[in-house]
Order: structure tokens, then C-alpha cells, then sequence
């Protein structure tokens, strides 16, 4: 059974996640709350595997609750969740320690594919948020030059990796050996200096590598 805290202020949204979530074996909502503070009071007291979080909310923010539990060293995987409107709050969440990111209006199915990515130790980065970011991200500023370099074999891993799969995976889609994707993906956080997979994506679009 995966434990999960949901925080999100509107009430139809949080009532019908909740709902959704427990009509499918193996997910229990352990604790809804409308405002951050109240979700950050809601996680101590029941210790969650997996934490889904709006990010415009009263009280405190999504960042907020974000910053709180990496100040508290707390490492419960977080899953965003936003719409098209929060390109920046979203990369600032991602940044404070979020594991992945989907939109609201997402299906039921991608939703909890992505929670038991999460509650593997994996990420989830929603593809067309991605693409979403990345187009507002070049709208709002001029490309600049990449002050990291990437072969293309390395871009081609990151995007899959953006897309939220495995190594595994990649490895299929790409005819590799898995142990090459993770030489790769190592390879890939070390040159963009990021701490995990979703860092390094979201740095990726950031310099307009993917």
C-alpha cells in the first residue's frame, strides 16, 4: 500500500484526486490538506511515501513546503502537481528538491504511473510540460550558447530521460547495453554539475540542450 499526503487548495481538485486514488488497490490517501503549512503538518504526523503537492496555494506555497522539507532533511519524493500557467513555479520546485511534475487534468493512469515511480526511488518529468517549459523558457529570453557540451548520443539519453523512463528502457529504445545508459546518465550529471536526473533536465532545458 502506497501512503500518499495530498496538499492541494482547491477542494473539487483535492475531492476528486482523493476519490480516483482509492478506487485503485494499493494507493491510500492518508491525509489531504488546502494550504502548505497545514500539508506540512499533515506529512510529520503520517509519514507519507509519496507527497503530492499543488504549487499556488494561501499559508505557504508549494516551494515553500519544498524548502521546509529539505531544511528538515526530510526525503519523501514530492510529485507536482500545476498547469500550463506555473512554467516558472515548476522549475523552481523541480530545483528545490521535487522529484517529477504533471499537469492537473492528467489521466488517471499516468498519475499513478508516476507515483510508483516516485515510490521506487525514480522521477517523473511530464513530456509535454516539458516541451511546454522549454518553448516558454525560449520565448521569454534570447538563446544563448550552451556552456556545456553534450555529444549527441548524450542527447538523445537525456530526452528519453526527460520523458521519464528507466535506464532500462532507454537502453531498449536505444540498443545499448544498460550499463552504457548509466555511463551516460553519470556522464550527463557530471557535466551539468546536477545532483540527480531531474536537475539535470531541468538544466538541460535551461541552456537549450533538449
Amino acid at each position: 500500500m502506497i501512503k500518499i499526503v495530498l496538499i492541494e487548495d482547491q477542494q473539487l481538485v483535492r475531492d476528486g484526486i482523493r476519490t480516483l486514488l482509492e478506487l485503485r488497490p494499493g494507493y491510500q490517501v492518508v491525509a489531504c490538506a488546502c494550504d502548505g503549512a497545514e500539508g506540512l503538518q499533515a506529512i510529520q504526523r503520517h509519514r507519507p511515501d509519496v507527497i503530492l503537492l499543488d504549487i499556488r496555494m494561501p499559508v505557504m506555497t508549494g516551494t515553500e513546503v519544498l524548502a521546509a522539507l529539505r531544511q528538515q532533511g526530510d526525503a519523501t519524493p514530492v510529485l507536482v502537481l500545476t498547469t500550463f500557467d506555473d512554467h516558472e513555479l515548476v522549475h523552481q520546485c523541480i530545483s528545490t528538491g521535487a522529484k517529477g511534475y504533471l499537469r492537473k487534468d492528467v489521466a488517471l493512469d499516468e498519475l499513478l504511473s508516476a507515483i510508483d515511480a516516485l515510490h521506487s526511488g525514480g522521477e517523473w518529468l511530464q513530456p509535454a510540460l516539458t516541451q511546454r517549459i522549454h518553448n516558454y523558457r525560449l520565448a521569454e529570453q534570447q538563446a544563448f550558447p550552451a556552456d556545456v557540451a553534450l555529444t549527441a548520443a548524450e542527447v538523445r539519453v537525456l530526452r528519453l530521460v526527460a520523458a521519464g523512463h528507466s535506464n532500462q528502457e532507454i537502453a531498449r529504445a536505444l540498443h545499448r547495453a544498460t550499463g552504457t545508459v548509466r555511463n551516460q546518465v553519470s556522464a550527463i550529471l557530471e557535466k551539468l554539475s546536477a545532483r540527480d536526473r531531474t536537475q539535470a533536465v531541468l538544466k538541460a532545458i535551461d541552456q537549450g540542450l533538449i
